[in-house]
């Protein structure tokens, strides 16, 4: 029995399971599994970036809205998200080497986050992300609070 991967998907992927542990190359579906295979790193990748715009958005809000009165949730964020991250990049260590375009690809999220959750306008927070790798992944409360921000300057 073949099954079609455009019909259903999860006997696909079911019956690709069984014909590899099988040893059943020849009967498998490579183009699908090799798309399927990439699509897998991809998933880590966004999942990644995903988790950098959370982290980030809840520095913004930290950092911009510090008269906030709950903010304890938002440390809790912070902290949930920098472990996960670590985690992500510990069983993927390949995706580090593109974490400071990830940052950057993330920020406008992380902005829109902050933006939706706060009183706070577009033009409250910097054009481009305040904090390197090690801010944004290490616990530097106080870097948290002097980041370099190009609008505070004035």
């Amino acid at each position: 029995m073949t099954t079609d991967y455009e019909t259903d998907f999860y006997a696909w992927s079911d019956e690709q399971a069984r014909l590899l542990r099988a040893g059943c190359y020849a009967a498998l579906d490579i183009a699908h599994l090799a798309e399927e295979v990439e699509d897998l790193g991809k998933r880590e990748r966004r999942a990644l970036e995903s988790r950098l715009a959370v982290l980030i958005g809840h520095l913004l809000k930290w950092r911009y809205q510090a008269d906030y009165p709950y903010r304890k949730s938002w440390r809790a964020t912070i902290n949930t998200q920098r472990r996960s991250i670590q985690r992500l990049l510990a069983e993927n260590p390949s995706l580090g080497a593109q974490l400071e375009a990830l940052i950057n690809s993330a920020y406008p999220d992380a902005v829109d986050l902050a933006v939706a959750e706060t009183p706070l306008d577009y033009d409250a927070f910097p054009d481009v992300c305040p904090w390197d790798r090690d801010a944004l992944l290490g616990d530097h409360w106080p870097a948290l609070a002097s980041a370099s921000d190009p609008k505070s300057d004035s």
